[in-house]
C-alpha cells in the first residue's frame, strides 16, 4: 500500500514509506510521536503488513516483513496489536530476536500463546506491544475476537500516556479487503460487524472526551463489490466485478473537532494534510 495517507504522496506500488526514489518519507505517526503525542497501531493482519507498515517503517517493498518489524525498535510507540509474532522472534534473515529486544526497551510484550488479551492488564507505565498470531490472524468467522477489545485497551492506554497532547492511533480492519480479494460476501460482511464495533468503541470514547477526531476510510476498494437486488436488512445478495483494488471513490466520515475539513470530494493524498491541518502541525509550502 503506497503512503497516499500517511505521508501525503504518491509513490510505486508497494513502497512502504518511501518515494518513488526510494528515499524515506515522515509519515503522520512519525509526526505526531515528534510533537510528544502517544502512538498506536491495531490491526487484524499481521502488525508488519501494509497499511501499519505504512505508519512506522520505510522499506523499498511490502514483501520484506523481517525489514519492516525492525522500525518497531527505531520509534517510541506506545501500543501495537497484530499477528507477525515470527518476523520478531523467528527471524530468517539475521540472529536478532526482536521480541526480547523490545522487552529489554522496556516494552510490556505477551502474545496469544502466553495469555488471551482480556487477560492482560496494561502498564500503564510502559509501552506495550501484544501478538495476536504467528503470522496472520484467522479471519473473525473463525473466532478471531480481539480487534475491539484492543481498541478499548489501547484508547484507555494512549489517553494515560498521552496526557495532554494527546495521542495519534490507526486501526485498521485488515481482512475486509482479504474478503473482497476472495469474493467472498460473508467474509466482507463478518469483518464489517467486526470493524463496526470497534469503531463504537472509539466513538464512545470520542463522544465523552470531547477532543479527539475519529476518522473512517479505506485506502481503496477492492473486488468491486455490489449489493443486488433481492437484498435485505438481514440478507446480503452481493456481486463482484474483480478480485483485485477497483478505482471506486472511498467515502470519508469524520466526527469531532476538525471533522469539517473531511467533508468534499479530494485526492486520497489529501487525507494526510486534512490529518496534519486537524493536529495543528505546520504544512509543508
Amino acid at each position: 500500500m503506497p503512503p497516499l495517507l500517511h505521508s501525503g504522496k504518491k509513490t510505486y506500488n508497494a513502497a512502504i514509506g518511501v518515494d518513488t526514489d526510494t528515499i524515506s518519507l515522515k509519515t503522520i505517526l512519525e509526526e505526531a510521536e515528534g510533537r510528544g503525542m502517544a502512538s498506536g497501531l491495531i490491526a487484524t493482519s499481521s502488525i508488519t503488513h501494509a497499511t501499519p507498515a505504512c505508519f512506522i517503517a520505510h522499506v523499498s517493498n511490502r514483501s520484506n516483513m523481517e525489514e519492516i518489524a525492525t522500525f518497531f525498535l527505531k520509534t517510541e510507540i506506545d501500543f501495537f496489536v497484530g499477528g507477525g509474532k515470527k518476523f520478531f522472534d523467528r527471524r530468517s534473515q539475521d540472529g536478532r530476536n526482536l521480541y526480547q529486544e523490545l522487552q529489554t526497551k522496556g516494552y510490556q510484550v505477551s502474545d496469544f500463546v502466553k495469555e488471551e488479551l482480556n487477560e492482560i492488564n496494561v502498564n500503564s507505565n510502559k509501552n506495550f506491544a501484544y501478538f495476536t498470531a504467528e503470522e496472520e490472524p484467522l479471519p473473525r468467522s473463525q473466532g478471531r475476537d480481539y480487534l475491539p477489545l484492543a481498541c478499548e485497551k489501547g484508547i484507555e492506554h494512549l489517553d494515560k500516556r498521552g496526557g495532554e497532547k494527546g495521542f495519534f492511533m490507526m486501526i485498521e480492519g485488515s481482512q475486509i479487503d482479504w474478503g473482497g480479494h476472495a469474493n467472498d460476501s460473508r467474509y466482507i460482511i463478518s469483518e464489517l460487524l467486526d470493524f463496526n464495533e470497534a469503531v463504537g468503541k472509539v466513538l464512545e470514547f470520542a463522544k465523552k472526551d470531547g477532543q479527539t477526531l475519529v476518522i473512517v476510510t479505506a485506502d481503496h476498494e477492492t473486488g468491486g463489490y455490489a449489493i443486488n437486488p433481492g437484498s435485505t436488512m438481514d440478507t446480503i445478495v452481493g456481486a463482484f466485478t474483480s478480485t483485485y483494488h477497483t478505482a471506486a471513490l472511498i467515502p470519508v466520515f469524520a466526527y469531532g473537532p476538525g471533522a469539517k475539513l473531511f467533508s468534499g470530494i479530494y485526492e486520497n493524498t489529501a487525507i494526510y494534510t486534512k490529518m496534519k491541518q486537524a493536529l495543528g502541525l505546520e504544512l509543508d509550502k
